[in-house]
């Protein structure tokens, strides 16, 4: 499965990133606004979107993005490594390469 996070803090972008490999998903994280930011996102399985520590405009990006192509969105106001977990199991059986998921 292939995971977009939007948000959350500098310092976590390494272990956002294992925890997401941990589950069997490979990760594109992005916590500062960059050019192009919805063409780099592609067309994942998951978009996860921490919300307090992310800009508006990242957050409309991501909204829009996931609505006009039919991708899974998950909001999150903390941008903590448990509730990453917490995300990803939550979301086993229902993104579109669910199998993929290890726990």
């Amino acid at each position: 499965m292939s995971v977009v996070i939007i948000g959350g803090h500098d310092r976590m972008t390494c272990q956002y990133k294992n925890i997401c490999s941990g589950y069997g998903c490979r990760a594109k994280v992005y916590t500062q606004a960059v050019s192009n930011l919805e063409g780099m996102i592609g067309q994942p399985d998951l978009i996860i979107l921490f919300t307090n520590p992310v800009s508006h405009k990242m957050a409309k990006i991501a909204r829009k993005k996931a609505a006009l192509n039919d991708i899974a969105l998950v909001q999150s106001h903390c941008g903590s490594g448990s509730a990453l977990k917490a995300i990803l199991t939550n979301m086993k059986g229902r993104c579109r390469h669910e199998e993929n998921l290890k726990r």
